[in-house]
């Protein structure tokens, strides 16, 4: 959109710089350096001279907002804040990456040409050839892992920026977007160690994709923190006075759990927000050197964090099943913190978070607060190899040639969300390995050769099969075989991409020519993956946009989804099928994000019409206090009074309480939260939750 701007435009454009240059004060460790932000600053916004956004602001903002996430999100010098408002020059105006690199010098146009990269859309033949072009993007946005991981940054704040305005595109692009940024760019930030943006693209999610719900827990949530804040406060005090005597140097913060936390552990924990126990939050982050005993900044940093730990549980009494202990063993992604849970004076759940400044810097600027401090010689206990393991480990995935951009972005993803657990050699050396890893996987974690020689394992020196599933704190030993040799069958429960990997390419290697047996061992999709990509036909733009009203006359041509049973008043999005059948998920289903995020253009939005003669099925999980009569209630309610087919229903009780689930037909949400509430006021019937069936 062009158009010319006005003195408030360049005024508003020069404000959102100043800004930014404040900011960058911080990364520029010289007027030289500065000036070369200044130079990057000219050279764009004359580039993108009078052109506007989708909301009519100017675009020039949109790379200055980048480059501003760049540097106090992430913590990036000159160079990539240079780069971000750069970033969109070579795509969007008739200057290349050869004009930058005049300019401005290799690294800085490297950085903008892998950005560039990136954002490039396929040509028509391309996209002939390709089965999904998203997936082939992402390709190439983790390809640049291999040149400079800062392109992953930029990339990252990009992404963020446009959630952040995602307003102003129309529905169907804005769940494109919102499902490759839950499937990927989350994980990815997560991964990296981002905290603060993976949790704002978290709740940007669930503003769009359950507007609702996250409305409903930001009342909740506001109301409760301000009636709860002089409760907090108190709960501080003593902590601080303790501190204090001890001869810490500290700050203490207040956080609430942010609404997309608290929505995923209603959804994967069946409970209600009264229930969890982590919603307030106090973070306690402190100086170490200000304390040093041994002159060891490692030594007293952890030391720290445990006398910490003890001088707050002296005054709060703790739950111990709620100790996280990330001092002595990082996260994957390099966080370190020691956190618990205690409880108040006046009856309520409070987390403590303890982090020296160092485990704080990392927490909220993730890899880039790695290289600061590795650049200044503080070493990062095992969390910065840690992370360069996990880079590796991507860019082996990335050069396999054998797999194909589809694969490669569900094995990217599982990778990303996957946890670790920690084992231990027969020596007693720690070892983290992906959850749900076998003895055999284990085994090929140490060496390729103790993999294809083992025959069985020791786990805490009882002998278990190589397909055992390690659990946390398990002993492993691997009993060898000199001539043993990997065996085909044990693709049947490996889940490490790397002893996957070793295992398919021994047979393919052995059986090179083969028809048979490449159809066995290479990674590509089946005749049934295949049908299912082609079930999603690409759409022509005019259909796209149009929304897909589901009426009577239409319901014949609807595929309700069985992953997540929508019913009518739920959010949800459509995939068109080949037949024209259109295929209903949930907005938030993990099945309907996966489909978005490699078949964006196959989506449309479904809009409900009342349609009185047909119903839809759900299960209600229900628990309370056991008392005669309660099931009889129940079930007389729902039949006679709200006349209701149930369709299934089974309760067990146990010392006085039940638990149980019914499944009954509804025609819509509406309906269906009217029935909740009811039954929520029948004596003893303490939860009512709708789950998938």
């Amino acid at each position: 959109m062009v158009s010319e701007f006005t003195e408030q435009d360049y005024a508003v454009i020069n404000e959102a710089y100043d800004d930014l240059k404040a900011s960058s004060l911080k990364r520029c460790s010289n007027e030289q350096e500065l000036e070369v932000v200044q130079k990057a600053f000219e050279f764009a916004n004359n580039a993108h001279k009078n052109v506007r956004r989708r909301s009519g602001e100017p675009y020039m903002l949109h790379p200055i907002a980048v480059a501003k996430i760049v540097v106090s999100d992430i913590g990036l010098g000159y160079k990539s804040i240079a780069a971000a408002l750069l970033h969109d020059v070579v795509e969007d105006t008739d200057y290349t990456i050869d004009d930058l690199r005049n300019l401005f010098g290799d690294k800085i146009a490297s950085l903008v040409d892998g950005l560039t990269k990136i954002k490039t859309v396929l040509d028509k033949e391309d996209q002939a050839k390709t089965q999904s072009i998203q997936a082939e993007n992402f390709k190439r946005i983790l390809l640049t892992l291999n040149d400079d991981i800062r392109v992953v940054l930029i990339k990252l704040a990009d992404r963020l920026h446009n959630c952040r305005t995602i307003e102003f595109m129309p529905e169907y692009k804005r769940d494109k977007i919102l499902s490759e940024t839950m499937f990927i760019f989350i994980p990815l930030a997560h991964r990296l160690g981002l905290y603060s943006i993976k949790s704002e693209l978290e709740d940007i999610w669930l503003r769009y994709k359950e507007p609702d719900a996250y409305k409903e827990i930001s009342e909740h949530v506001d109301k409760d923190a301000n009636a709860k804040a002089q409760e907090l406060q108190e709960f501080m005090e003593p902590i601080e006075s303790a501190l204090k005597q001890a001869g810490f140097s500290f700050e203490i913060k207040k956080r609430v759990k942010t609404p997309y936390s608290i929505w995923h552990k209603i959804q994967t924990k069946g409970v209600t927000i009264d229930q969890i126990y982590d919603l307030y939050a106090v973070r306690i982050i402190f100086n170490p050197e200000a304390t040093s005993v041994t002159g060891n900044y490692k030594e007293d940093e952890r030391a720290q964090c445990y006398h910490i730990f003890a001088l707050i549980t002296s005054i709060y009494k703790y739950k111990a099943d709620r100790v996280r202990d990330w001092v002595e063993s990082p996260k994957n992604n390099g966080y370190e913190a020691l956190h618990v849970t205690v409880m108040s004076n006046t009856g309520i759940w409070v987390e403590v978070q303890i982090r020296s400044q160092r485990m704080n810097d990392i927490a909220e600027k993730g890899i880039a607060a790695h290289w600061a401090y590795k650049k200044n010689g503080v070493s990062e206990n095992n969390s910065e190899s840690e992370m360069e393991l996990w880079i590796n480990k991507i860019k082996s995935i990335l050069v396999n040639p054998d797999v194909s951009s589809l694969e490669l972005l569900d094995m990217i993803h599982n990778d990303l969300t996957t946890t670790d657990i920690f084992v231990f050699t027969p020596k007693g050396e720690q070892r983290r390995i992906q959850k749900g890893a076998t003895a055999l996987d284990f085994a090929y974690m140490i060496h390729t050769h103790v993999g294809n020689q083992a025959i069985a394992a020791k786990v805490n020196m009882k002998l278990v099969a190589l397909s055992y599933v390690l659990r946390t704190g398990d002993q492993v030993e691997i009993i060898t075989a000199g001539d043993g040799i990997p065996k085909k069958e044990w693709l049947d429960f490996l889940i490490t991409h790397k002893a996957r990997n070793v295992v398919s390419n021994y047979y393919r290697d052995v059986n090179a020519g083969k028809d048979s047996m490449s159809q066995d061992f290479e990674e590509k999709p089946t005749d049934k993956q295949k049908s299912t990509w082609n079930l999603f036909g690409l759409l022509s733009k005019a259909n796209r946009k149009a929304p897909f009203v589901i009426n009577r006359d239409n319901i014949d041509k609807v595929v309700i989804s069985k992953c997540c049973h929508p019913i009518p008043g739920d959010s949800v999005v459509g995939f068109v099928a080949e037949d024209g059948k259109v295929i209903i998920h949930k907005k938030t289903c993990p099945e309907a994000n996966r489909l978005a995020s490699k078949y964006g253009d196959n989506i449309v939005i479904p809009e409900w019409e009342a349609i009185e003669e047909k119903s839809f099925d759900v299960k209600l999980s229900l628990s309370g206090l056991d008392r005669i009569g309660i099931l009889n209630e129940i079930t007389r309610y729902i039949s006679l009074v709200l006349s209701m087919n149930i369709r299934e229903f089974s309760l067990h009780t146990d010392t006085g309480v039940f638990d149980g689930y019914l499944v009954l037909s509804v025609h819509d949400t509406e309906e269906l939260d009217k029935l909740i509430k009811r039954l929520s006021r029948i004596e003893g019937l303490k939860k009512v939750v709708r789950n998938d069936l």
